[in-house]
């Protein structure tokens, strides 16, 4: 047991601790919280939409009343907006990381998502923003932007290429001034891309990314062998005090994001649902008191323990762990370092996920 644990202290969690300080993966974590709001108001919006009610008052209203239309609405300005806002959250966290001016870089990000958007033309040639690129699809053209955007930004201050205004001039006018030059070079290296995938019949930089990350990565996550791995790293990096679902959810949240929209376009359009594999799938059925399904411990030591410490562990965490909460029981038990729960702690969730 004590060699197990060496190991975990002396090659584990260093390696984690580095994982997890990571300022990208950080700053894609950080950046889907802030758009998280829009998410479950627009999944609010989409259940009130297509509760299974068949009765006559209820269809009317939705169809001859309209409710229908402006409940999609909804659904279309909040869930249909996460790539495009991601594209603005990422970089302002990223920015802020770097203590650069977060809503600056977060702007020329957003700027720079639409420039690399092709426009859709109408029969009487209106050009308009295709909005399935604004929501899931664009998730990863937004987590590219947003982080070469910010390091572009970075390089150029860093260099030292930029408008000084004397001290007597407002700050939001100053930063304005700060953002001029290094904007510069974001939105024409990003325009010139645009240009470039365009002349050589690639298409658009969601076309380009779509197929170099997102078909591998979704292939990955779209099975019960990327689940199940998804899910080991979570437990084994909480094993060594590490927050697992921080760290692997800065990788996996987007392809999750991803496959949940999927499912939502596929429902309204009345087809099966095509994933399995979504954050909710792992917040309801596999991640049931938080990480390594500890609500089932919580039960057994409130239950079923002879200690009276453990009972009474089981009895301060058992709510906590109703809400996915599980740190008292990570560092009460403790789990995190502990040989004897290594077992459970992994096979648990691996179990609920194949079941």
């Amino acid at each position: 047991m004590s060699r197990v644990q060496t190991f975990m202290e002396e090659k584990v969690a260093p390696f984690a601790g580095r994982i997890g300080q990571i300022k990208q993966l950080v700053a894609i974590r950080d950046g889907i919280s802030y758009i998280m709001p829009l998410i479950i108001i627009g999944s609010i919006a989409l259940i009130l939409n297509s509760l299974p009610i068949e009765a006559a008052w209820y269809v009317n209203l939705m169809n001859e009343g309209g409710w229908g239309a402006r409940l999609g609405m909804i659904v279309d300005g909040t869930f249909g907006l996460i790539g495009l806002l991601a594209s603005f959250t990422i970089a302002y966290s990223l920015a802020n990381q770097y203590s650069l001016d977060g809503m600056s870089v977060g702007i020329l990000s957003l700027s720079s998502y639409l420039l690399s958007t092709p426009n859709i033309l109408s029969a009487d040639n209106a050009v308009g923003i295709p909005l399935g690129l604004m929501g899931s699809k664009g998730l990863f053209v937004s987590i590219v932007i947003g982080i070469i955007a910010t390091e572009i930004f970075r390089f150029v201050i860093n260099k030292n290429l930029v408008i000084k205004l004397p001290d007597g001039v407002p700050p939001a006018v100053g930063r304005s001034f700060t953002a001029l030059i290094p904007g510069f070079f974001i939105i024409v290296f990003f325009a010139a891309i645009s240009w470039i995938l365009a002349a050589t019949g690639i298409g658009s930089l969601h076309d380009l990314v779509q197929t170099v990350l997102g078909k591998p990565l979704g292939l990955l996550g779209g099975t019960i062998f990327g689940a199940i791995i998804y899910d080991l790293l979570i437990s084994l990096f909480w094993l060594t005090g590490i927050h697992g679902g921080n760290i692997m959810g800065g990788i996996m949240n987007p392809i999750w994001m991803q496959k949940m929209d999927e499912n939502r376009l596929a429902f309204q359009a009345g087809e099966e649902l095509p994933n399995i594999f979504t954050q909710p799938f792992f917040d309801i059925f596999v991640h049931m008191g938080g990480a390594g399904t500890v609500f089932a411990l919580a039960i057994c030591l409130f239950l079923f323990s002879k200690s009276q410490q453990n009972k009474s562990m089981g009895r301060l965490s058992f709510m906590p762990a109703a809400f996915n909460i599980s740190e008292p029981l990570m560092f009460g038990v403790p789990i995190v370092l502990n040989p004897i729960m290594f077992i459970p702690f992994i096979l648990a969730p691996i179990a609920m996920v194949i079941l």
